[in-house]
């Protein structure tokens, strides 16, 4: 563990951190981080899953990408058939899982004289079952991909598969058996496994039932990434994101209310903080806690100390918050760099040195969202340090803030159409007007104007998936907009409803159901934690929401 932090900390740039309190000091400090953060690891809560049947994977041009699972028999079925005679079977869980599966083998007649092989395919929808995964042409690793190859010495007995799993289907294909012997598979079942292990309340009669659905598989997504961290997504990419934790921490305020897994995850970032003290976007657990090298992302540092504000408002968990402060303190460095002295954040410079995220879309420009989120992160942490009651230690937060706002005002906004603009093609985006009202740049009024001018504007680029998609239904509520903040939850995730999912997908596009940031679908990941917070806003809002 000192080797870890000696390498995730480097003492020389910490200084810098709090003037009270030196380098070693820290150093110290941050070992006690990781180690709070693992003393608070949750043991999973583990349930036995029984298959709900065999399906087959049949074409439908109206299903979500062009193929849909239909049930042909019962699972019992296929415990009394020869699965060398069968060939390949497609078990259907019933639901999204995520953990781990296991089967047994019995001997139908003939002695064992070789082992036998098996290709395991778990899907989180049918078309992974069905879609060729080689030639692998994706960006990213080919070994997210969900298939197994498992070689028997031995049979009968019974059989685990050690990979954990996220899936509704399984697809069992014989590979490899010897012809002097029979036998069948029995007692298929799947451990699944979650940290969140609390009921959430029923809603309201008057919830129609479109809500219902939305806020159920609202909360079955974000069970299903809550694992020993808040998961981004279980099948891929398996760690902890600041971006996701934010939202996932909201969603469960109003679900599960499993405050000690924010907890962990605040103090175990904290802990793997890199050599100069800023929070980066993702850490790793295993083989022992430790941060992925080199991923700055701005806008996710600055999320920490919203998560953190978040975290203290609804535990009133002071000595965390106050323990966790000078990580906080030491994230608006990030902001005192990049902002020039006329309150205009260096786009250029920002985007140069950092990874600016915001949302998967395509020539997307930042420059609104970085100065939003900037001045949205000063307020939320201006928030926490009078929750905390040392607000004088930044004192020159209002002055900030309020210099910002001039600047986006001046720099972005065009007061005859209403809208942010960005760069010298003046460009209109959801996400830019979105950050600058979530940042409080504009008046209620001035804000509504732009929201409903950018959802006219014909060329305007739009959320390119469900995260950039929360902050703009978030900006909706804000401006009091709430006929068309519900009217997007359920035209964006019912979308996703209307088109079979069980869990929420990352990406989603309503005219293209094939799009991937990795260049191959079936990697994407089809439960995911950015896409949960319907339940945040049902929840929340239940006036609006639930009427």
């Amino acid at each position: 563990m000192r080797t870890l932090l000696k390498r995730t900390i480097a003492l020389g740039a910490l200084t810098l951190l709090l003037s009270s309190v030196n380098a070693q000091n820290y150093y110290e400090k941050g070992k006690q981080w990781v180690k709070k953060a693992e003393e608070l690891k949750p043991v999973l809560k583990e349930t036995i899953v029984e298959p709900a049947g065999i399906v087959e994977i049949v074409k439908n041009k109206d299903a979500f990408q062009g193929w849909e699972a239909k049930t042909v028999a019962p699972i019992d079925s296929l415990y009394g058939q020869s699965i060398r005679k069968l060939k390949s079977v497609i078990v259907d869980l019933g639901d999204h899982y995520t953990g781990y599966f296991s089967f047994g083998l019995e001997t139908i007649w003939g002695s064992p004289d070789s082992p036998v092989r098996f290709r395991f395919t778990f899907g989180e929808v049918p078309s992974e079952l069905v879609t060729p995964f080689d030639p692998f042409e994706g960006g990213i690793s080919r070994a997210w991909l969900q298939d197994h190859e498992f070689n028997i010495m031995h049979l009968p007995g019974s059989y685990n598969i050690e990979r954990r799993m996220a899936c509704r289907y399984v697809k069992i294909d014989l590979i490899g058996s010897s012809p002097y012997f029979d036998f069948k598979i029995s007692d298929v079942k799947f451990k699944a496994v979650t940290s969140a292990d609390k009921a959430p309340e029923e809603l309201a009669s008057s919830t129609s039932e479109m809500i219902k659905k939305i806020d159920a598989i609202s909360i079955k997504t974000l069970k299903e990434c809550m694992q020993t961290v808040y998961e981004d997504g279980p099948k891929r990419d398996r760690r902890l994101w600041v971006g996701d934790m934010y939202l996932e921490s909201l969603a469960n305020v109003y679900s599960f209310q499993n405050h000690q897994l924010t907890q962990r995850c605040l103090y175990l970032l904290a802990g793997l903080s890199d050599d100069e003290g800023y929070v980066l976007g993702t850490v790793f657990e295993e083989p022992e806690p430790h941060a992925q090298a080199g991923q700055r992302l701005m806008d996710y540092s600055l999320l920490y100390n919203v998560t953190l504000k978040e975290y203290m408002a609804a535990t009133k968990d002071k000595e965390t918050a106050m323990d966790l402060w000078p990580v906080a303190k030491r994230q608006l460095n990030i902001i005192s760099q990049y902002v020039s002295k006329d309150g205009l954040v260096d786009y250029e410079r920002a985007n140069k040195e950092w990874w600016l995220f915001f949302d998967w879309k395509d020539g997307l420009n930042k420059a609104a969202g970085i100065q939003g989120l900037m001045i949205f992160a000063l307020n939320e942490t201006y928030e926490l340090a009078k929750l905390l009651n040392v607000e004088s230690e930044v004192k020159y937060i209002p002055g900030l803030v309020k210099k910002m706002k001039r600047a986006a005002l001046k720099n972005m906004y065009n007061s005859k159409t209403g809208l942010f603009e960005c760069g010298d093609d003046a460009q209109v985006s959801y996400a830019s007007q979105a950050w600058m009202i979530m940042g409080g740049v504009l008046s209620e009024k001035a804000s509504q104007r732009a929201l409903n001018n950018v959802m006219k504007h014909q060329g305007a680029l739009k959320p390119g998936g469900p995260y950039m998609c929360h902050y703009f239904t978030q900006a909706l509520m804000k401006s009091k907009m709430y006929d068309e903040a519900k009217a997007l939850l359920i035209d964006f995730w019912g979308g996703m409803v209307d088109k079979g999912a069980d869990t929420f997908w990352e990406v989603y596009d309503p005219t293209n159901d094939f799009l991937s940031p990795y260049g191959f679908f079936p990697i994407n990941s089809y439960c995911h934690a950015w896409s949960c917070t319907p339940v945040y806003f049902i929840r929340k809002y239940p006036e609006i929401f639930q009427k």
